[in-house]
Order: structure tokens, then C-alpha cells, then sequence
């Protein structure tokens, strides 16, 4: 109770990602989280039941992130930050994780909640080699790139890879053009 109230007090009794002022509890923030006001944020019910996987991500409803990305408050950051990491495909919240700033702490904690959610397996390319953020790839076959009007011919290097919350996709740019790869299709150069 003491929590709630704190987070209350801090939130001014709205969510602290989305603003809504309906239907709010308390969020601890994982992997750990020791139930105290630092370590957990005030969720409407919306936001809480897409974190938690109960519903889709709603990626109208998540631009709200540009705005709470800038709370003071580290649990806030930490939140906004996964939350962009799991939207990165999208543009705008590329531009933002761009732009976010976290003290090393805090980076560490978002990092941590990242790292926890991909324990279901690691990322492999074609031959089985385990790729990480960062890594080279090559393409193997040409891919037809939908919704940007070009095929990335078999060969191509896409440098500086990013990890998704699915081991079997990778996200990096070709062409200028930030797009999700199928793993599959890959050699890690």
C-alpha cells in the first residue's frame, strides 16, 4: 500500500507511460524488482496487459514513449526503453532509442529486462553460428524488401546487426533502409 501511494503521489494518480487516469496499479519493473516505488511504475490496465503479453502491441498506443522516455524517474526510463527496443522496427522508435539518453545504471537494469526476454534460445545464422548484437552479416539469397520498392541481392553485407525479441529475426539496414531479416537467409561474415 505504501508502494502505491508513493507511485500515486509520484504520478500525479495517472500512467506513468501512457498518462491515462483510469484502472491503475502497481508494475514491478523485472527481471528483479524489490516491490518498492523505485523499482516499479503506476500502469493502466492497457499498457499492463500489452507488457504482459495479454494483448498485441498496440503500436498507435506506444508512441506515448516519446514523452515518458524523458520521465526522471529510472523505472519510467527503463520501460520506455524495452518497450522501444520491442518497436524498434517502427521508424519513430528507432529515432528515439536514437536520441534516448540512460545513466550506465539504469542502461544496465533496461539491458538486463532485454536480455531476460530473449533467454527462449539464441539467434543462428544458416550454418548454426550463435549471432549477437552487432555482428556482420551477408545475405545468402536475394530478398524482396516489402512495403520499400528494392530486393537485396544475395551477397549484400549488413553491418552492426541488432538482435529482436524473435531468434529468428535480425534487424539492419540495407540500402539505408532499417528492415527485419530472417536469420535463415544469413552468414555471419
Amino acid at each position: 500500500m505504501a508502494t502505491e501511494n508513493a507511485l500515486k503521489n509520484r504520478s500525479n494518480s495517472s500512467c506513468e507511460l501512457c498518462t491515462a487516469s483510469s484502472n491503475l496499479s502497481v508494475y514491478p519493473v523485472p527481471p528483479t524488482s524489490d516491490l518498492s516505488a523505485q523499482q516499479s511504475i503506476y500502469l493502466c490496465q492497457t499498457c499492463l496487459a500489452q507488457i504482459e503479453g495479454e494483448q498485441a502491441l498496440d503500436i498507435n498506443h506506444w508512441r506515448c514513449l516519446t514523452d515518458s522516455m524523458w520521465n526522471q524517474e529510472p523505472a519510467v526510463q527503463v520501460m520506455s526503453y524495452r518497450l522501444l527496443h520491442k518497436l524498434s522496427s517502427e521508424s519513430w522508435a528507432q529515432d528515439a532509442l536514437d536520441m534516448i539518453y540512460l545513466e550506465d545504471d539504469v542502461r544496465t537494469w533496461a539491458e538486463q529486462g532485454i536480455a531476460a526476454e530473449r533467454s527462449n534460445g539464441p539467434t543462428r545464422d544458416s550454418n548454426g553460428a550463435e549471432l549477437q548484437d552487432g555482428d556482420n552479416v551477408t545475405l545468402i539469397k536475394d530478398l524482396k524488401v516489402k512495403g520499400a520498392n528494392f530486393t537485396a541481392k544475395q551477397g549484400t553485407m549488413v553491418r552492426g546487426i541488432t538482435l529482436t525479441d524473435n531468434p529468428e529475426h535480425i534487424e539492419g539496414k540495407v540500402n539505408g533502409t532499417r528492415i527485419v531479416l530472417v536469420s535463415a537467409y544469413l552468414k555471419k561474415a
